[in-house]
């Protein structure tokens, strides 16, 4: 089978538009609510739960076929745990403001349904290179809704990106003010909510 086969291409398209985790799944919001207050934390979550689903996806579709069905949760959490090790230590060696931004959620990632949903339902039957796109297109779909919501979030709430101001003061100086709802948990929930609902009825549209 070629490495860009049909199949292959939808494995790694479909999760970032049509069967995108938390648009159309609705999975793994709890964590895209709590780090998209600002967009640096966002990026950086997106990025964890991108490579950690894509090479766990690999590691189990690797094993897949010497795992007992009887332990394979429990296989499949260890995998996780291990990659999600990885991935803290490196963030508190190297981005270590971000790490206490992102609390515990990181080590969270271990029981988010989006990762365990993609290595029950499609690494446990696949070969790794597919497994990789399905990990590497539900990651990159997720991350991308998490994205979204971390702009407007810090856009509206603090009128800047990255730290960097893009509301210019004269515009303060005229009257406008920060929304400091947007800084709330509650609004990433709306956010959220609008994105899914603007989502759906462009797909439904579209049919």
């Amino acid at each position: 089978m070629s490495l860009f086969s049909k199949q292959n291409k939808e494995a790694f398209i479909n999760p970032l538009n049509l069967d995108n985790p938390i648009m159309v799944q609705v999975l793994g919001i709890c964590s895209a609510l709590a780090v998209t207050s600002q967009l640096k934390p966002a990026i950086v979550m997106g990025l964890a739960v991108t490579i950690i689903t894509a090479f766990s996806n690999v590691i189990i579709s690797l094993i897949r076929k010497t795992i007992p069905l009887r332990i394979r949760i429990i296989v499949q959490l260890v995998v996780v745990a291990a990659l999600v090790t990885i991935v803290s230590q490196i963030l508190k060696a190297f981005a270590y403001d971000v790490s206490v931004q992102l609390s515990v959620y990181v080590g969270l990632i271990i029981t988010n349904c989006i990762l365990m949903g993609r290595l029950e339902a499609f690494a446990m039957m696949n070969k790794p290179w597919p497994s990789f796109l399905d990990g590497l297109g539900n990651g990159l779909g997720y991350a991308m809704i998490l994205v979204i919501v971390g702009a407007v979030r810090e856009l509206l709430g603090r009128g800047s990106l990255l730290g960097f101001q893009l509301i210019p003061q004269s515009v303060y100086d005229a009257g406008y003010m920060n929304n400091g709802m947007m800084t709330m948990p509650a609004m990433a929930l709306i956010l959220l909510g609008c994105v899914i609902w603007v989502h759906r009825a462009y797909i439904y549209k579209e049919k």
